[in-house]
């Protein structure tokens, strides 16, 4: 399998195959939803239970009734407790764990490309094997570089332009993460306008269904996946 970069297509086209894979998709896109949002809440659920956590929302709701001031040093306090670091670590790992579900759009719509039959199972094709590995230890790797450049926030937006088709670099043509990188500058040297355009899309309309829709969002949540796939489809041509 080779890549290429073709001709830059425009953005019209990029945005309109991402809500084509979305709109054929919206199935899988509930499906999705439901799964992740149940395993979430659960884990965090019993993690919170689990550290105190409830006890402590209560003791930082008793300091804002008494103060601003007094609500920053309760939470500056709670949030260097042992249960706090515990329940952090937890709260990474319950994401982490749910990281390679997004990767199964990728097979679906793969699949639609292919007129293949899609099956629910193919959700999970992010779990299959080895890759299961590799791809929770990219999304570890990438989490901790995010949030130590979320404080800069252009950091951390250029950390995404930098690694948003890695997945499926990784998913579709086995590369390693700093391989994977590496062709993802060089794509976004070339499609930068393109590439940032496109995540603003994808991050507003993501959330949009939760902001005017409430159930809807369970429907654009995952609309991330479509995106960057519509993305590494015109950027990367395949070549099998």
């Amino acid at each position: 399998m080779q890549n290429k970069y073709p001709q830059k297509p425009g953005i019209d086209f990029i945005l309109k195959q991402a809500f084509f894979y979305w709109n054929r998709t919206l199935f899988f896109q509930l499906a999705f939803s439901i799964i992740y949002f149940s395993i979430f809440f659960t884990a965090i659920f019993f993690f919170a239970t689990r550290y105190g956590i409830w006890d402590q929302q209560k003791e930082l709701l008793e300091a804002f009734k008494v103060s601003a001031i007094a609500y920053k040093e309760k939470a500056a306090a709670l949030a260097n407790t042992e249960n706090s670091v515990k329940f952090s670590y937890a709260f990474l790992g319950i994401i982490t764990f749910l990281y390679p579900l997004n990767l199964g759009f990728y097979q679906i719509y793969k699949k639609i490309d292919l007129n293949e039959k899609i099956e629910l199972g193919d959700l999970f094709a992010g779990y299959n094997g080895f890759n299961f590995f590799k791809y929770i230890g990219y999304y570890l790797f990438w989490m901790m570089i995010f949030l130590f450049t979320f404080q800069t926030i252009v950091l951390a937006i250029l950390w995404t332009l930098v690694t948003i088709l890695v997945a499926p670099l990784m998913f579709f043509d086995n590369k390693r993460i700093f391989e994977a990188i590496s062709l993802n500058f060089k794509a976004l040297k070339l499609f930068s306008i393109e590439i940032f355009v496109c995540i603003i899309v994808a991050c507003v309309f993501k959330y949009l269904g939760f902001a005017i829709f409430l159930v809807g969002g369970l429907f654009t949540f995952p609309f991330w996946n479509a995106m960057i796939y519509s993305l590494y489809k015109v950027i990367f041509s395949e070549k099998q």
